[in-house]
């Protein structure tokens, strides 16, 4: 197998990106823009660091970011598993990128930039909820902010095949197979929606 390993080998095979392609792209948060990543309330969250690369999906009842100013946003690092790999990541190197989604839409907005992370209690307490804040800010710099080509999710007809999760194994069992059958199976699989429930915030 033959593999690609210069640029201008795999530019040409692909060709000049249309006009629109790289007009689209801005580099602070414009109204329309705006009011697009205002209405998502889930985003994926990419990070780089020493040990490689993550994804994290970041999701809340109302916009998933709050805009700080037309260049910085800032998302509430929400209870999770205490791993904190992309916190770990951006610690250490804070390249960042955050790609927008709303329910119904084949388009996803995408922000590039650089983050930082706080425990400033004035900002912090921004995020309020039922009483609880989280522990920690991931602060934002925005360096360019465009929107997705809608093809991948009009392929996968992400909207439109309904729930297709009957095959799909539970992450007990995913979990029971990870560990060699310590952790997980269906105890973990019955106890996690009440636990769930107690720990949203």
């Amino acid at each position: 197998m033959n593999f690609v390993e210069d640029i201008e080998t795999l530019k040409g095979l692909y060709g000049t990106p249309a006009a629109p392609s790289l007009r689209k792209v801005v580099h602070r948060i414009t109204p329309l823009y705006r009011q697009w990543i205002m209405a998502s309330r889930l985003c994926v969250l990419s990070t780089v660091g020493p040990e490689g690369v993550d994804g994290s999906p970041r999701g809340d009842d109302g916009p998933v970011v709050l805009e700080l100013d037309p260049h910085t946003i800032a998302m509430p690092d929400w209870r999770g598993n205490n791993r904190l790999d992309s916190l770990h990541n951006i610690v250490r190197d804070p390249r960042v990128s955050l790609m927008f989604v709303v329910p119904g839409s084949n388009n996803v907005v995408r922000v590039n930039g650089t983050a930082k992370v706080t425990a400033d209690e004035n900002l912090v307490a921004r995020f309020e909820k039922q009483g609880k804040r989280p522990t920690t800010v991931i602060v934002v710099q925005i360096a360019e902010i465009y929107s997705q080509c809608a093809r991948a999710l009009m392929r996968a007809r992400t909207w439109n095949n309904g729930d297709e999760t009957a095959d799909l194994p539970t992450v007990g069992e995913l979990l029971a197979e990870a560990s060699d059958g310590d952790e997980g199976g269906v105890r973990y699989d019955r106890e996690w929606g009440a636990r769930a429930g107690q720990t949203m915030w």
